[in-house]
């Protein structure tokens, strides 16, 4: 048996009588969308993230686009983005009509932070998206401080990191706004596409509710150009069965990471994830460094360990933004040659972290020999 990246059949497996239960439920009700089980995991979610509203949409990518199109967000505008993320962040800016603005990693680290952020800004400049990248807070307290004194909107891309703290608080609730992606492979991940928009605005949570739903506050009643983005009955019942466990399934994230940093942590040529000091991440992804990726990465397929690279390339390399990316190699572009995610979920076991660990550290002891005595 090898060991898979992220076991997704061992979450329905784990709960199966309860997403059985909220099967029955919600088919037995007849009632599929925008019903009583949105509104129950809107209000739960919404208690979860500490504000006051959770609007749920199709998918994280409408929940980016329709909070950037709430706060104002149009053509002529400009949004700071990381370089290093998943497209879907760049993808909102663009279908907003506005230009995406890119801002290198941190050194050493993977994130964005205020004083990269705050280099960026131009007197187009109308919002900054911060993406909490692999459950790790992307510097939210000091970004809504920045974005406070210079008049931005703070929408926080936080698809992958539902449940992570700083300073005590979770994030999703530094910003005006914070969009969440529930794609199965998620921490708190809808069995198909599902998404949501949170928020302590009343008036941006009545905007939002709006338009995900053709833009009507009443039956019939279309006050804008809105859009058909809702999350459905049965994906929000089955939500609200994983939420009840969210909390507990990252404890036994945190528990492989744990043992992927005591094992892993010295070994000559590879480098390990930093944690910031009050910071509590959620581990979506362990993502360690190494110049040897590619060799790592193969002599682990042969050991049936799977492991995937979040991400290939910075967003700027794709060819729909290539006009907004340097000429010359870049940080990300450095970073992007290097990093391998190992496998890490709430159904895997020490014992199989442990395979991961003996399987990574021969490896470099094979490229270095005696370097680990």
């Amino acid at each position: 048996m090898g060991v898979p990246f992220l076991d997704l059949v061992a979450v329905y497996r784990e709960d199966a009588s309860d997403y059985d239960a909220a099967y029955h439920r919600v088919m037995n009700r007849g009632r599929w969308i925008l019903g009583p089980e949105l509104t129950a995991f809107e209000a739960a979610f919404a208690r979860h993230c500490g504000v006051r509203h959770a609007i749920g949409v199709g998918n994280g990518l409408d929940a980016l686009r329709m909070a950037l199109s709430a706060a104002g967000v149009g053509p002529g505008d400009e949004v700071v983005v990381p370089a290093h993320t998943f497209i879907a962040t760049w993808l909102a800016v663009q279908q907003c009509g506005a230009v995406p603005v890119p801002v290198e990693p941190v050194a050493g680290g993977f994130g964005i932070n205020a004083s990269g952020v705050a280099a960026a800004i131009t007197p187009r400049t109308r919002a900054v998206i911060p993406v909490h990248l692999y459950g790790h807070a992307a510097d939210p307290a000091a970004l809504r401080t920045l974005c406070d004194a210079r008049g931005l909107v703070l929408v926080e891309d936080a698809a992958q990191a539902h449940g992570a703290l700083h300073a005590g608080r979770r994030v999703g609730s530094f910003g005006s706004m914070a969009a969440f992606s529930f794609y199965p492979g998620k921490n708190l991940g809808a069995f198909g596409d599902a998404g949501a928009v949170v928020t302590d605005d009343d008036a941006l949570a009545a905007a939002l509710r709006s338009h995900r739903n053709y833009g009507s506050s009443a039956r019939y009643v279309h006050d804008e150009l809105g859009t058909n983005s809702r999350l459905d009955e049965l994906q929000a019942a089955w939500l609200a069965v994983r939420l009840a466990r969210l909390d507990e399934h990252n404890q036994r994230r945190s528990l492989v990471a744990d043992h992927y940093g005591q094992r892993l942590a010295g070994l000559p040529g590879l480098q390990l994830p930093a944690t910031t000091d009050g910071d509590q991440p959620v581990w979506h992804l362990y993502v360690v460094r190494t110049a040897q990726r590619d060799a790592l990465q193969a002599a682990l397929a042969t050991q049936g360990i799977e492991t995937l690279v979040h991400y290939p390339r910075p967003v700027y390399r794709f060819a729909p933004f290539a006009s907004l990316g340097p000429a010359g190699r870049s940080p990300s572009d450095a970073l992007c040659d290097e990093i391998l995610s190992l496998p890490i979920g709430p159904h895997m076991n020490l014992e199989d972290a442990e395979r991961v660990c003996v399987a990574v550290r021969g490896f470099f002891e094979a490229v270095r020999p005696g370097a680990m005595a």
